[in-house]
């Protein structure tokens, strides 16, 4: 056996990146899901410098060294000087995120596999703006855009996450945070907001029509009364609507006549559980899904007729809502209840 064979490598995390994750995941666990709004009060800020921070305390400790080694009074006011620049603009820092409200926006709905987004809601109550602040999930690769807050005012901010499965999709922990004025320190606090996705089914592919099912059928005519073509004139009869007669038939008749019309009555579709195919329970929810989105756009009266709920044919874009939660909750879980 060669000796580069027999060398073994492992990695090794850094110890300090170690740490951190470990303090970090001791605080995250500590973060309490609130409904809001959240105030974000002075100990719940916290604060370190920034790499430009620790660059800028380490070229002070050098002017002060030079200072002392030829006792020089101006670079000791200099020194001095950017030294309490620095103190001010972390006091500055830390005041830029406390009193800040944070409250849960609208969700909308998505499909499994889409993004969803989180809205959340920054309310400023201080009569001064905030600067700089930026909005990401906690310990999240991606950075947030920085926005202005103006004093007395609320900003709106979208967060992105993946929505892999059907059901409720939970927001993960809420991070906001500061640099603001010059960039030397890292101010920010963590928030866990009671905001919540509903996700649908992932739609199948088109091309599957529904099955024929009990209750559904093409267009009948029938002779009610309604408004789409005209079929006839008949006898008046009281209670006829005056604006229904014939006027032009009653001088040469006796008896008013009254103009009869028959609508196009379609029956509705039942979307039934047994008759949809499909080998697994996700496969016949893909597909009552695509039949669902079918049938909206097409303008038709649909109904929906699961093991568990039972819908009355509708119309509309409440009743699809209605439809695509129906099935995005099938046999799931209440959220939290005991699995």
């Amino acid at each position: 056996m060669s000796i580069a064979s027999s060398r073994i490598t492992t990695r090794r995390p850094h110890p300090l990146r170690w740490a951190r994750q470990r303090i970090d995941a001791w605080v995250l666990g500590r973060v309490p899901r609130q409904h809001g709004p959240v105030t974000v009060t002075r100990n719940r800020v916290y604060i370190v410098p920034t790499r430009f921070g620790w660059g800028f305390a380490l070229m002070l400790l050098v002017m002060l060294l030079g200072a002392m080694n030829y006792s020089n009074s101006m670079a000791f006011a200099l020194t001095f000087l950017l030294g309490g620049l620095g103190l001010v603009c972390m006091h500055h820092t830390h005041a830029n995120l406390v009193q800040v409200q944070l409250r849960a926006g609208r969700t909308r709905p998505v499909f499994a596999g889409e993004m969803a987004h989180f809205e959340l809601l920054i309310d400023n109550p201080a009569a001064r703006p905030r600067y700089a602040l930026s909005c990401t999930w906690a310990r999240g690769m991606a950075q947030g855009s920085s926005m202005d807050v103006p004093a007395g005012s609320y900003c709106s901010h979208s967060l992105a996450a993946p929505a892999p499965r059907r059901g409720w999709l939970d927001s993960a922990i809420v991070e906001i945070s500061t640099e603001f004025p010059l960039g030397l320190f890292h101010a920010w606090t963590w928030a866990h907001l009671d905001m919540r996705c509903l996700v649908f089914p992932r739609p199948a592919a088109p091309g599957l029509p529904p099955p024929l099912t009990a209750g559904e059928g093409g267009s009948l005519g029938q002779a009610r009364s309604g408004q789409d073509e005209f079929s006839g004139l008949r006898n008046y009869q009281r209670g006829d609507p005056l604006r229904s007669i014939h006027w032009k038939s009653l001088p040469k008749s006796v008896t008013p006549m009254v103009k009869q019309f028959s609508e196009s009555v379609e029956r509705a579709l039942w979307l039934d559980w047994s008759a949809t195919p499909g080998a697994t329970v996700e496969e016949r929810l893909s597909r009552l899904v695509r039949w669902v989105l079918e049938a909206d756009a097409e303008g038709r009266a649909y109904g929906l007729d699961l093991p568990d709920t039972r819908i009355a044919p509708g119309h509309g874009e409440f009743h699809r809502h209605d439809c695509l939660r129906a099935l995005a909750l099938f046999q799931l879980p209440a959220p939290g209840a005991d699995v």
